[in-house]
């Protein structure tokens, strides 16, 4: 694995840690005080910040430092998370996001903006309330001046032949840890690092350095299990180390410093009474000659190139004496053979503990999407021969009943199963698509000067990955339509007796083999007649046009519609409503919008789960073979000729259980025949339409049911109004998929005829 693919999964886990960063925001914006929320968003800050030292992401680096510092004050219980400073938290994530963005894109970020909140930062890590608008004019931040090392300690030590000393390292004058006493609680700490610690990006030394700022601290290092240089393995750990600690922080927080790799190393944490016991212990540590710089530890400090030449000349003269260094250390190890046996084997239990824990949690893989997509589309091409290869024997054998029909049969189970579980690997919650639409609620907030607030439901609903990345597209234009359009301005609000904070709510749940979205607002609706008029000023409509609220509603749908006074950064040039509705039909599902003037709107988007396979059941409607998503079929009878009512000229209905149910001709309403066929001769098909309505669609008969493999109209052919996609059947002819809600919704009027425009329109 090279560089560039390691930095690419550290990319990849950015991700996933904002994502955390954004959710725990949100519940402590929503008052949840559980220390628990607290940690994991520092957790989140940390491992970027951590992550992002590695590969020299300074500027990442610096900005999540200061981020996490004042999260540390809200951990430590020194500020208190209230709105104002939630506020700043929230802002901060967004330029920490944009930040790890630009650095994995090449982008660039507002300076002044990130400069701002370094202030805001800064000030509330100091327990002062800063002003945004001081902090966005103050100037660049110069990086703090570092304090020099202390000297190590004048005192002679004795050396070996090569000219090496041991060192007992002490970090107490790195960081800003506060002064310690000797008589604060002191713990011993071996830290054994394995390889799987390196290879993850971990460093001991920053480990070490974290943990040096929780107090008063000496290290040894301990390289009794250093080989000779011709043994030696590059992705080894050899050494490690033996700490005494003084603070008052408690063994949580040193356990806290290495949550991250106490996976990939042996920990033993063990608390002394007796600090100077301690001490005196360590003393009777085996030491060997070790070279280190710890001017390495200083985050701050930058080698000039007559240093870098003579670390290098340093480590060929480290290699040449590895032979003895490891002579001295096997020669020490003798001297405490028995304690470190048994310390050995009790660090060996723990690491087959934690080893076991690490086994019981899930496990994952990362794996490339487009070899996911390699596998959906074999499977689909495996249902369409598995159909073709049933109806080939179905054909040859009338009787049901040989040995190649039933294997077929249980074939037909286990492609099933296959495609279930492929299905299954692309499934994924919506929870990250809803978090990015907490961002944009905030910033066209500030922009308009509202006050939203963004409840979402059913995060953890599953669809398709397909479906959720184009989600994306049309949430965005309508979170910023309710924002600009829907809520009121929070003076507006107030005169009107309502909260001055507008409530935006994002749902998501599973109905009918579908996913529904539903995005509602508690503004002020749409004014209907505003809309009418401005469609009739834009030529958009007749101006004696006689239109329901329904269809005047839709209207906001119509290319170059806005309702907007003036053109701004937000709206006004009539595309948002307008890609939303072509966004929605490109992925296979509707949308409809319930408006109640003074108390909002309800905008209900109808998805497919997958866009990859369905279960279908397969009609014929005047000679044409058609597929019916079976998950909108409720029911399926055979009409008595007592059972039909005419209504009107045109319409008819059907009797079922003592109710009367609209009768819809799928033929003529498709222009498949230029009259209504007798619906005794036919089937009618009972369906649920995404509009809560029922209504009976007559097909001329029932070929079966069967999984079908969705293939896209639009990109093949073109939209098709009434028809959702096509399939390839069992015996190769090509039948099309129908649209159930515009087949039901043309059964009402003109909505058909209506999305005839307007795909002819785009």
């Amino acid at each position: 694995m090279d560089m560039n693919e390691i930095k690419e999964i550290f990319f990849q886990e950015c991700e996933e840690q904002l994502a955390e960063l954004e959710s725990g925001l949100l519940k402590l914006n929503d008052g949840d005080r559980d220390p628990e929320t607290v940690n994991a968003v520092f957790r989140a800050v940390h491992s970027i910040k951590g992550g992002a030292g590695a590969f020299g992401l300074d500027d990442l680096v610096a900005f999540a430092h200061v981020f996490e510092t004042t999260l540390d004050c809200v951990r430590s219980n020194k500020l208190e998370p209230n709105q104002d400073v939630l506020k700043v938290m929230l802002k901060s994530a967004d330029v920490l996001a944009d930040l790890t963005n630009a650095a994995r894109d090449g982008g660039s970020v507002d300076e002044t903006r990130s400069r701002g909140l370094v202030k805001e930062l800064e000030a509330l890590a100091h327990g002062e309330m800063p002003s945004a608008a001081a902090a966005a004019e103050a100037p660049a931040p110069k990086p703090a001046a570092k304090p020099a090392p202390a000297p190590v300690a004048a005192a002679p030590v004795p050396t070996d032949d090569s000219g090496f000393q041991p060192i007992p390292f002490s970090f107490g004058d790195f960081g800003d840890e506060e002064e310690t006493g000797s008589d604060l609680p002191a713990y011993e700490i071996v830290f054994k690092p394995r390889s799987d610690l390196y290879s993850k990006g971990n460093d001991a030394t920053l480990l070490l350095r974290d943990l040096s700022r929780l107090g008063e601290m000496s290290i040894y290092c301990n390289t009794d299990a250093l080989v000779g240089i011709d043994e030696i393995d590059p992705e080894a750990a050899y050494f490690f180390w033996n700490v005494t600690l003084r603070t008052d922080k408690g063994e949580d927080a040193i356990r806290t410093v290495f949550e991250f790799a106490e996976w990939d190393c042996d920990l033993t944490i063990t608390p002394v009474e007796d600090a100077k016991a301690a001490e005196a212990s360590n003393d009777e540590l085996p030491m060997v000659p070790v070279p280190f710089d710890l001017s390495v530890l200083d985050e701050g400090a930058e080698a000039p190139a007559e240093t870098a030449k003579s670390d290098a000349a340093a480590a060929v003269a480290a290699a040449e004496t590895a032979s003895n260094v490891t002579q001295m250390a096997a020669a020490a190890s003798r001297v405490e053979k028995k304690e470190s046996a048994a310390a050995a084997s009790a660090a060996a239990a723990a690491a087959a503990q934690n080893n076991a824990a690490a086994a019981s949690a899930g496990q994952t893989i990362r794996v490339d999407l487009d070899r996911v997509d390699r596998l959906i589309n074999l499977v689909g091409e495996l249902v369409i021969n598995q159909a073709m290869l049933s109806q080939s024997v179905i054909e040859n054998d009338a009787t049901g009943t040989s040995a190649v029909n039933m294997g077929l049969e249980e074939l037909q189970q286990l492609t099933r199963e296959i495609q279930d579980s492929v299905m299954a690997i692309r499934a994924q919650p919506v929870k990250p698509v809803f978090q990015r639409m907490s961002r944009i609620v905030r910033e066209i907030a500030d922009m308009t000067g509202k006050s939203i607030r963004l409840i979402t439901e059913g995060e953890n609903t599953e669809v398709d990955k397909t479906v959720i990345d184009k989600l994306a597209e049309p949430l965005t234009h309508m979170i910023r339509n309710a924002v600009d359009h829907g809520v009121e301005s929070p003076e507006k609000r107030t005169a009107l007796g309502k909260n001055p904070e507008g409530t935006v709510r994002l749902t998501a749940k599973h109905r009918s083999g579908r996913i529904l979205i539903e995005l509602a607002d508690d503004g002020a609706g749409i004014n209907r007649e505003k809309v009418k008029q401005k469609a009739i000023a834009n030529e958009l409509i007749p101006a004696d046009a006689n239109l329901s609220d329904e269809e005047i509603d839709n209207l906001i749908f119509l290319p170059g519609f806005s309702t907007a006074d003036k053109i701004s950064d937000i709206s006004g040039r009539g595309v948002g409503m307008d890609v939303v509705k072509r966004s929605i039909q490109a992925l296979g599902g509707r949308i409809n919008i319930t408006s109640k003037p003074g108390h909002g709107s309800v905008f209900t988007m109808s998805l497919p789960l997958t866009l990859a396979v369905l279960d279908g059941m397969v009609v014929t409607v005047a000679g044409q073979t058609l597929v019916v998503p079976l998950t909108a079929i409720v029911e399926t009878l055979q009409p008595e000729a007592a059972a039909i009512h005419s209504f009107g000229a045109s319409h008819r209905l059907i009797s079922i259980r003592n109710s009367f149910c609209p009768l819809v001709d799928v033929g003529r309403i498709l222009n498949f025949r230029a009259t209504q066929a007798n619906p005794v001769e036919g089937v009618a098909l009972l369906v649920e339409s995404e509009g809560g309505g029922q209504r009976a669609l007559m097909v001329d008969a029932i070929q079966g049911q069967r999984q079908v493999v969705i293939k896209s109209l639009e990109a093949n052919y073109t939209h098709v109004p009434g028809i959702a996609a096509a399939t390839i059947l069992g015996d190769g002819r090509v039948a099309l998929i129908l649209d159930v809600d515009a087949v039901v919704g043309a059964s009402r009027g003109q909505a058909l005829k209506q999305e005839i425009s307007l795909a002819a329109a785009g």
